[in-house]
């Protein structure tokens, strides 16, 4: 999973983390967290450019021991399903720097462009163990996936049970300053905005997330949805 990239927070920053895909399972956490997606050679000693797909690239600083992956699967604009097609390789960050919005790495061994051009599509990768922690408030976006979505606006003793949505595939980072969790529901794929405003209660353990949605959100979002029949109550 990319490291935010690679969360999302319950807070208004919840829309923050990484754009690409990851490799995480439903339900079954990937063990390693994506940092960065080596794209090509910069410069003449061995550097290569890389994408940022973390939160926190500051944290580069901090780190000596790197993996670097090769995946397929995922990519794009999602945080969604992705699968390592080969071992890990370690490798030794000896230098960094910040450039043209992502970063230019050099490792410890790589030392001429076409070594540094064999690289290239190769992902940065570390433990989870050893991603960045974060606060009370926040969640990493790809624990979100495979959790199922409740609305619970409507459940109070006046008005109807919670509703089951669908279960969260993938969490769309780009298309505004909020994210979007892409629900997989009973009529298709359904965009629900990752708002703080809707939140109400995050359940890992339980794989559940709770959220108070405005009244026609779902329907609006949810293609053929009044013809299927209503949401159902858990």
């Amino acid at each position: 999973m990319p490291e935010e990239a690679a969360q999302a927070r319950q807070t208004v920053q919840a829309a923050e983390g990484a754009q690409v895909g990851q490799p995480v399972q439903a339900g079954q956490p990937e063990p390693w967290v994506w940092l960065a997606r080596i794209r090509r050679p910069q410069g003449r000693k061995g550097e290569v450019f890389a994408e940022i797909l973390t939160d926190f690239p500051e944290k580069f600083a901090d780190r000596r021991q790197l993996w670097l992956l090769t995946t397929s699967g995922g990519g794009g604009r999602t945080n969604s399903p992705a699968a390592a097609t080969a071992p890990p390789r370690e490798v030794e960050l000896i230098a960094h720097w910040l450039h043209k919005g992502g970063v230019v790495l050099h490792f410890a061994g790589v030392d001429s462009i076409s070594a540094a051009e064999a690289l290239a599509g190769l992902t940065v990768v570390i433990p989870c163990s050893e991603r960045a922690a974060l606060g009370e408030d926040e969640v990493y976006t790809g624990d979100l996936i495979g959790c199922v979505l409740v609305d619970v606006a409507q459940g109070n003793e006046s008005g109807p049970a919670p509703v089951v949505v669908g279960e969260i595939e993938a969490v769309d980072r780009t298309a505004g300053p909020v994210a979007l969790l892409v629900v997989r529901g009973a009529t298709g794929e359904i965009l629900i905005p990752f708002a703080k405003s809707y939140l109400r209660k995050i359940d890992l353990a339980a794989r559940r997330v709770e959220m108070a949605l405005p009244e026609g959100l779902v329907d609006l979002n949810a293609p053929g949805k009044a013809s299927q029949g209503p949401a159902e109550p858990v």
